[in-house]
């Protein structure tokens, strides 16, 4: 049983991002430099408009096309840094008609501007491309394209690339920081074949054999949350009565399937209104809400979210936590949606901050349970994937080289904001501080330090050595307690410089609270004590001496 919770851990969602450090001290090269840090070829110009223009090629699994990049100028610069990885080729910039020169670097191409960049000027350049992308092998966590036929013999092709990078497919600014503000999306191809991307679908146009969709996004999005699904789709829809009004959500699945999704995607709207409880509005009403099957498991791109969970509840039937309640709900359903408000809304400017995606988001799994089921069948859901943390790694990982942290940014995380609630004790205030993030920081990058900043200033505890213990360590702190008659003594080992959280207890059937801190503490009682044990709903350990 050990073995199989470990397989399905290792099989989690973006388990490829835990693969980047593989000891504690990784060799980082230039190329993951340039990847993951601000160059100065990047900080100089801010991302406002993208239009993609590409032809997909099923049947030769290639893609060409353009980018249109517009910008504006924040510091005097002449070079600029696009991103796109091998064997995928840059042909040409071009910017008011003139080519201009590219010096390649790997995966970082830099474009020598001959025209003056004034600082608040808009520009916009053409950068012309063509290519076989990188196929992928274990979508999500190997990712690139999938290049898949349905059980009809037609094409079935989807992108992912959360963590390799966006610049996989297209070229692009290939760095989380900075949100391009809208977004034109134009992907051609054969007739016979339907594009679903993120955003409203503007227009189609026919084009012989072949068939160009058009989708726009009005709001900010990050590089890898923008896709493309090309398929034989049916689509189906509804009006959702959300926070701010009326919002379409729009379902793309192959024919075959079109039955079985009308039925259980029936998760999508009980999803919506369980999270709008908890974290307020959906971000993207503007966009609309899509959900669209792919022939991979799923993933989170911002307001068209892939799904592959073949129709079952639980991750592909099975019940992450141990407990039962893991299959009272489609994981990727739940899971991939509820990252709308945690990697889409608010993204990290750096992969190393990721557990702010990943741990908020497996922690809305229990927040729908907590809706539908109530608090206590939540908590034994929390708890019981606990089971998946390694404890091997920090957390956080390493800043500036494109360095996401191991699995635990999951689970380890999500357990660790469950025991935040604990002490915050007031379920209906963790909840305002949960929405008022999300306007707080509504379609921005942030910093891990940011969030950790504003809960503690929501919470009103000064919560520095609880981050610093659970998120850049890989201690867990641990209670250590002896019982004498009627004494209880006790302490915090395995903690950091200043760790005090404070514990709930259960001692003689009553519940209390103690206050451990590195030094011991004695707790005398009238009467001899029969029954010790600590709330459960703490990610603590415990030794007895």
């Amino acid at each position: 049983m050990k073995n199989l919770f470990c397989l399905l851990a290792l099989i989690s969602i973006h388990i490829s991002f835990a693969q980047n450090l593989l000891s504690e001290k990784p060799a980082f090269t230039r190329q993951d430099t340039l990847r993951g840090s601000i160059t100065p070829e990047r900080e100089w110009w801010d991302l406002t408009y993208y239009h993609l223009d590409i032809k997909v090629d099923p049947d030769e699994k290639f893609i060409s096309g353009k980018n249109t990049i517009q910008y504006k100028v924040l510091k005097n610069q002449s070079v600029m840094q696009i991103d796109l990885q091998p064997p995928m080729k840059l042909l040409k910039a071009i910017q008011n008609g003139n080519e201009l020169e590219i010096k390649h670097d790997g995966n970082a191409h830099f474009i020598k501007l001959s025209e003056n960049q004034e600082i608040g000027d808009v520009k916009s350049l053409e950068v012309f491309y063509e290519g076989h992308p990188k196929e992928a092998i274990r979508a999500p966590w190997d990712g690139g394209i999938s290049w898949k036929k349905d059980a009809n013999g037609n094409h079935f092709i989807a992108s992912s690339c959360q963590g390799l990078g966006a610049s996989v497919w297209w070229p692009c600014k290939d760095h989380m920081y900075d949100e391009v503000d809208s977004m034109l999306i134009s992907v051609n191809v054969p007739s016979k074949l339907i594009d679903v991307s993120n955003g409203r679908l503007r227009k189609v146009e026919q084009i012989g054999d072949t068939k160009t969709y058009s989708w726009f996004v009005g709001n900010p999005i990050n590089n890898y949350g923008i896709n493309i699904n090309i398929g034989d789709y049916v689509h189906f829809s509804e009006v959702y009565d959300g926070m701010a009004g009326n919002l379409d959500m729009d379902y793309y699945v192959l024919k075959d399937n079109l039955e079985k999704a009308k039925e259980h995607f029936k998760d999508a709207p009980k999803m919506m209104k369980a999270f709008e409880h908890w974290f307020g509005q959906y971000p993207f009403y503007k966009d609309g809400y899509k959900l669209v099957e792919v022939p991979y498991l799923g993933m989170e791109h911002q307001s068209s979210v892939t799904y592959g969970n073949q129709f079952k509840n639980g991750y592909l039937g099975n019940d992450l936590s141990g407990t039962g309640w893991g299959l009272k709900f489609d994981f990727i359903i739940i899971h991939e949606s509820g990252h709308e408000w945690f990697a889409n809304n608010i993204t990290t400017k750096d992969v190393a901050d990721m557990w702010v995606h990943e741990g908020f988001t497996a922690y809305s799994e229990n927040l729908f349970l907590d809706y539908y089921y109530g608090k206590e069948a939540s908590a034994e859901y929390v708890i019981g994937t606990r089971r998946n943390i390694e404890n091997e790694r920090p957390v956080i990982s390493h800043y500036n080289v494109n360095s996401a942290g191991p699995i635990d940014m999951y689970y380890k995380a999500s357990n660790m904001l469950h025991t935040l609630r604990q002490l915050i004790e007031d379920d209906e205030k963790w909840r305002k501080i949960l929405r008022k993030m999300n306007v707080t920081f509504y379609h921005q990058t942030v910093t891990s330090k940011q969030i950790e900043d504003f809960l503690s200033a929501e919470t009103g505890i000064d919560l520095t050595e609880f981050f610093n213990q659970y998120l850049r360590t890989t201690k867990i702190p641990t209670l250590e307690y002896e019982i004498n008659k009627r004494e209880l003594k006790y302490r915090w080992t395995n903690i950091v410089d200043k760790f005090d959280m404070p514990i709930q207890i259960n001692i003689n059937e009553k519940e209390q609270w103690l206050f451990p801190q590195a030094e011991w503490k004695t707790l005398k009682l009238d009467d001899k004590i029969n029954s010790f044990n600590v709330d459960a709903d703490f990610y603590v350990y415990t030794k007895k001496i």
